[in-house]
């Protein structure tokens, strides 16, 4: 069976097809992603613009058309923190229902964290032990933590990098003023966070998941030891920390020549950058191993539990 899953993030419409079968892992087919900056469109009020709602729409229509050519066969369409949270998430549903032609799940940030360690989990395996994840989109953190396929501990909180950028870094280059009043924003939002953590026990693998943990691992990581491959790789806490500054005096329009940031990422690369410093600060974690597979991987593999393949 060709699966389809269609997550409507804060910074990207991404459609990722994968062929699935009983008792095997999904091979994936495809990706195809439109990239919308939603944060750009929020009125002041918290409403998604017309303008924004109409790119949203546009994306989707396009991602059904991609569907439809690729014999999926099944298409599960999510949406995340950009238009669950918006005033007019309700009307914005309605529309992208409309284009769809079937219900649009919205995940909760818990849920999405669940999502994602489950993906992670399956990534890394049984002998993986106890995982802490920290994974980061536009409009949200997720941190979760425990040692089965779904987590013991599943937190969202709002430091999602485009949402940060619009909230603190909106100069070009931000400079460290900025970035510094950014810093002690997250400190205290994550404070309760690294509280709760305290209680659970010490993770053997602390894994960082999402197109923005990847970028930083490719511009201040390494490839993990013994592995091939550039999706392999670990991120420190050092070096990242270490580059920050260098971003914040960097345009956004040159950051695309960095290794490893792609155009789409120019924007709020910095503000993803501090968020996942500071969340490693909090979190005594001097680095992290990326994971390949996120929240459209753990939607993807819950649908198959759910038809009693697994």
């Amino acid at each position: 069976m060709r699966l389809g899953v269609l997550d409507i993030g804060s910074n990207t419409v991404h459609l990722l097809t994968a062929d699935a079968h009983p008792g095997g892992r999904p091979q994936a087919a495809s990706s195809h992603r439109s990239t919308l900056r939603l944060m750009r469109y929020l009125t002041p009020e918290g409403a998604i613009s017309e303008e924004g709602v109409a790119l949203i729409v546009d994306a989707v229509r396009d991602a059904v058309a991609r569907a439809k050519e690729e014999h999926v066969e099944e298409l599960l369409p999510t949406a995340t923190s950009a238009v669950r949270e918006a005033t007019n998430g309700a009307d914005v549903i309605r529309r992208i229902e409309e284009v769809l032609g079937q219900p649009l799940q919205v995940l909760g940030g818990d849920t999405e964290a669940r999502f994602t360690f489950l993906a992670v989990r399956r990534w890394f395996g049984w002998s993986a032990g106890r995982i802490l994840l920290l994974d980061i989109g536009g409009g949200s953190l997720e941190i979760a933590a425990g040692d089965e396929d779904l987590p013991e501990y599943a937190r969202s909180v709002p430091l999602g990098a485009g949402r940060m950028t619009v909230d603190f870094l909106m100069e070009d280059p931000p400079g460290e003023r900025a970035v510094t009043q950014l810093r002690r924003h997250a400190v205290g939002v994550l404070a309760p966070v690294a509280a709760d953590l305290k209680s659970l026990g010490k993770p053997d693998h602390v894994v960082g998941s999402s197109k923005t943990i990847r970028s930083l691992a490719k511009l201040a990581g390494y490839p993990m030891p013994g592995r091939t491959g550039i999706e392999r790789m670990v991120l420190p806490r050092q070096q990242l920390g270490q580059w920050i500054p260098r971003l914040a005096r960097i345009p956004a329009e040159v950051r695309h020549e960095l290794p490893g940031i792609t155009p789409e990422r120019t924007f709020q690369i910095t503000a993803g950058a501090v968020i996942v410093h500071e969340a490693m600060k909090a979190l005594g974690v001097s680095e992290l191993e990326v994971s390949p597979w996120a929240l459209r991987e753990g939607v993807m593999l819950r649908y198959i539990e759910e038809l009693g393949w697994s």
